[in-house]
C-alpha cells in the first residue's frame, strides 16, 4: 500500500525575494567593510605588498561565507545545497570553469591579435608565475569565492526553488548589478565609523564609466549563471573557476604593466576592450554546450541500463535538485 507523504508547501514569493536580496546584501556589506577595514588593519600590523593585499580579501570571505552558512543552517539546508561538493567533483568543476573561460578568451583575443588589434610583450615567466599565484589567492578570496557563494550560490538557489531558470538567471544578475554600488555605500559608512577618509559612492567602483561597467557586469553575470548550471556535481565551482579565470585574463591583458604581471599587451585603440564581452558570450555558449552534452550522456546512460535495474540512489533533496 502506497504511503502518502504531505506535500511540502512552496515558499512564498516575498520570502524567496527576501532571501535572494539577502545574498546580495551580504556580499555588499562584506565587500564594502573588507575593503574599507583591510588597509587599516594592514597599516596597524605593518603589512605591505602581498600580505597587505591579502588582508582585505580574507576579511571579505570571512564575513560573506560564514553568513551564508548560518542562513542555510537556520533553514535546515546543507552547504552543498547551493552548489558545493566533495573534493573530486569540486576540482573537476573548477577545471571546467577555468578551461572553458580561458579557451574562449584565447580564441577571441587570438583572433584580435591576428587582426593586429593586440600586441603582446615577451613574457617574463618567473614574474608571471608569481603574479598568477598571488593574484589567484587574492582574487579568489576577495571576489570569486564570496561572490559565487552569496550570488550564484545562495541568491540563485533561493530563486530557483520557486521560479524558472530564466527568471532566476535574470534576478540573480540584477542582484549582482546592485552589489558594487551598495558596497561603496557600506565602505563609506565603515570608513567614517573608524575615522578614515571615505571613498567615492557610486554605481561603479574606481571612477569607471557606470554605463559601460554595468553592461559588462550584465554579460559577465549571465555567463556565470550559465557556468553554474553546466555540471551536476559541485556546480558552484564551475562559476568560481570561470570568475577567477576572467579576472586573471583581464588583469594581464589590460593591466599587465600596472600589476607587474610579467606579461602585458599594447592595444591598438581603447575599443579593443569590446573583445571582453565577446569572449564572455563565447564562454556562455561553451558552458551551455557543456551542459547539453552532459545531459545527453546522462539520458543515453539511463537508456542503456538493463531493464529492471534499480535506479541510482538520489542523494539530493528535491530542493537541492531544483537548484541545478
Amino acid at each position: 500500500m502506497a504511503v502518502l507523504r504531505p506535500r511540502t508547501p512552496s515558499p512564498s514569493p516575498i520570502g524567496v525575494l527576501g532571501r535572494a536580496l539577502g545574498g546580495g546584501l551580504v556580499m555588499a556589506v562584506a565587500l564594502g567593510a573588507g575593503t574599507a577595514l583591510g588597509p587599516e588593519v594592514a597599516d596597524a600590523v605593518g603589512a605591505s605588498g602581498f600580505v597587505a593585499r591579502l588582508i582585505p580579501a580574507v576579511l571579505v570571505s570571512v564575513v560573506a561565507v560564514p553568513l551564508v552558512w548560518l542562513a542555510l543552517r537556520r533553514g535546515g539546508d546543507p552547504l552543498g545545497g547551493i552548489g558545493f561538493g566533495r573534493v573530486g567533483g569540486s576540482l573537476r568543476a573548477l577545471l571546467v570553469g577555468a578551461v572553458v573561460t580561458a579557451g574562449s578568451a584565447a580564441l577571441v583575443l587570438g583572433a584580435g591579435t591576428a587582426a593586429g588589434l593586440l600586441r603582446w610583450s615577451r613574457p617574463d615567466l618567473p614574474e608571471l608565475a608569481g603574479f598568477l599565484v598571488a593574484n589567484g589567492v587574492v582574487a579568489l578570496l576577495l571576489e570569486a569565492l564570496p561572490e559565487e557563494t552569496t550570488l550564484r550560490g545562495y541568491t540563485w538557489t533561493s530563486l530557483r526553488g520557486r521560479f524558472g531558470g530564466v527568471v532566476s538567471a535574470l534576478g540573480t544578475t540584477a542582484v549582482f548589478l546592485a552589489v558594487p554600488g551598495l558596497s561603496t555605500v557600506t565602505g563609506a559608512a565603515v570608513a567614517r565609523l573608524v575615522g578614515t577618509e571615505a571613498g567615492p559612492v557610486g554605481l561603479a567602483p574606481g571612477g569607471q564609466n557606470p554605463v559601460d561597467y554595468l553592461i559588462l557586469l550584465t554579460v559577465f553575470g549571465l555567463m556565470l549563471v550559465v557556468a553554474r548550471t553546466a555540471v551536476r556535481r559541485a556546480p558552484l565551482y564551475v562559476a568560481i573557476g570561470a570568475h577567477l579565470t576572467f579576472l586573471t585574463v583581464n588583469r594581464i591583458v589590460f593591466e599587465g604593466d600596472e600589476r607587474d604581471a610579467g606579461w602585458s599587451v599594447e592595444l591598438s585603440s581603447p575599443d579593443v576592450e569590446l573583445l571582453v564581452p565577446v569572449y564572455l558570450l563565447v564562454a556562455t555558449a561553451g558552458f551551455a554546450v557543456w551542459r547539453w552534452t552532459g545531459r545527453r550522456r546522462a539520458v543515453r546512460g539511463a537508456a542503456g541500463a538493463p531493464e529492471g535495474a534499480p535506479a541510482a540512489p538520489d542523494r539530493l533533496s528535491r530542493r537541492t535538485a531544483a537548484t541545478r
